[in-house]
């Protein structure tokens, strides 16, 4: 049991890669916890949205959301420019 994990922007290179799999947790806050804690605190920053199979999650209560397994869990940074 597994979930594909997809950092963007700036989180890649906090991550070291584009995406990776990880052992199967069942909420977003679990994930997050199992994470090394710099990239931990910058996938948790206010700003930082959260999609699940390509929808994007609520901005409140996103801790909460649930997981099944072979999900693909993608870290969104705020985006910028012109």
């Amino acid at each position: 049991m597994a979930l594909q994990l997809v950092f963007l922007g700036r989180l890649e290179d906090l991550a070291g890669s584009g995406s990776r799999e990880v052992a199967f947790a069942s909420s977003l806050s679990a994930v997050i916890a199992a994470l090394e804690p710099q990239l931990a605190e910058a996938v948790s920053a206010p700003r930082i949205r959260y999609a699940v199979n390509g929808a994007l999650l609520p901005g409140q209560g996103h801790f909460e959301a649930d997981l099944r397994d072979g999900d693909e869990l993608a870290f969104l940074p705020p985006v910028s420019g012109g």
